[in-house]
């Protein structure tokens, strides 16, 4: 005889609950962190391992715990019970979007991740365009510092222009000090790799351009490479524009390279590393050129402001209609990257040249 288990009651949670899988993660701990600083919210913390799970419970009181493998499709449904919004934060995310996403849709919930992974990004939007906008929910990828930010920079810098010539988006770190989960994913994602030319996805050369770049800032002048991301997804889903160009200055390239490089280790009390950076996007259409840029520190604590204001935003209905869609296709990103704390990022909007 077959036992079943009954579909558990929501939780009755006295704030929009975001549902945050893979809660035990580095960049998890970030959002968790916002979305506590924040207040307003219930927490739904997902995982496959209690006891870790526990462990970030105790530190977010309030918060609910629950277990779940994201393979088993009856699991997931009764682990986002009651949430109004899920973020996903378990990479590699070309396994478990679909995974979350699927769950997502059959509780008509929205989804947002943390993906850095180009072509994760680029299969959800090719997968989930249609079914997202049928089912009357947003689906997010990439709302995070590779794919989010860009994009949005993209969308304040280009103003009123809904197409362009050419777009760049050139990134500036220090440092870069990997986690185990991003050099995860990039050996599970080795290969998967495209630029954006021609109005299309092409396989990048096999040795990259190099260039100068002059950033603002502390940066100053960079020797910079072509370097596939995100962004290039994202800001092709809604300017028209041929080229998207994504630049990186060599020194985080280096410390990816290097498998001694260590992981990042926090030095303030939010938990961030103190690797600094920023990202400047130029805009060019006929003899005109846009520029907005952003600077902050910790690539991975700043997305957790990112992601939550974009949860928030939807939850409070400060967002465009539903489907699989670009955050600056979603949001007033002037507005979006103004709203943001000084303290996690520095927004210089554009001035048309």
């Amino acid at each position: 005889m077959s036992t079943q288990h009954p579909t558990p009651t929501p939780t009755p949670f006295l704030f929009p609950t975001v549902a945050v899988i893979g809660a035990y993660g580095h960049t998890a701990a970030f959002v968790l962190g916002e979305l506590s600083r924040r207040g307003g919210f219930g927490l739904l913390l997902v995982g496959r391992d209690p006891i870790r799970l526990d462990a970030v419970a105790r530190a977010h009181p309030g918060a609910e715990a629950r277990v779940a493998d994201l393979a088993d499709p009856a699991a997931l449904d009764r682990a986002l019970a009651g949430a109004a919004v899920v973020v996903n934060c378990a990479g590699p995310f070309a396994a478990t979007a679909p995974l979350v996403i699927d769950a997502a849709l059959r509780a008509g919930i929205p989804y947002l991740d943390v993906a850095a992974e180009q072509s994760a990004v680029l299969a959800t939007f090719e997968r989930y365009a249609d079914r997202a906008r049928e089912a009357g929910v947003a689906v997010v990828p990439a709302m995070a510092f590779y794919g989010g930010l860009g994009d949005l920079l993209v969308g304040a810098a280009k103003g009123d222009w809904e197409e362009a010539d050419e777009i760049t988006i050139a990134i500036a770190l220090d440092s870069w000090l990997p986690t185990e989960g991003t050099r995860r994913t990039g050996r599970s994602n080795a290969g998967g790799h495209a630029v954006y030319k021609g109005g299309r996805f092409v396989p990048p050369a096999a040795e990259p351009a190099s260039f100068v770049w002059e950033f603002p800032g502390a940066f100053g002048e960079q020797k910079v490479v072509e370097y596939t991301t995100a962004d290039q997804v994202t800001v092709s889903r809604h300017v028209r524009v041929p080229d998207i160009r994504v630049l990186i200055n060599e020194t985080p390239l280096r410390d990816l390279r290097d498998p001694g490089t260590p992981p990042p280790t926090a030095v303030d009390a939010h938990g961030r590393s103190a690797q600094t950076f920023v990202v400047d996007v130029v805009v060019r259409r006929g003899g005109e050129e846009r520029r907005a840029s952003a600077s902050g520190q910790d690539i991975y604590a700043v997305t957790a402001p990112l992601v939550v204001e974009a949860a928030t935003r939807i939850l409070d209905g400060r967002a465009t209609g539903p489907g699989a869609l670009a955050p600056a296709s979603l949001f007033d990103a002037t507005d979006f990257l103004h709203a943001l704390d000084p303290a996690h990022l520095t927004f210089r909007p554009h001035v048309p040249s």
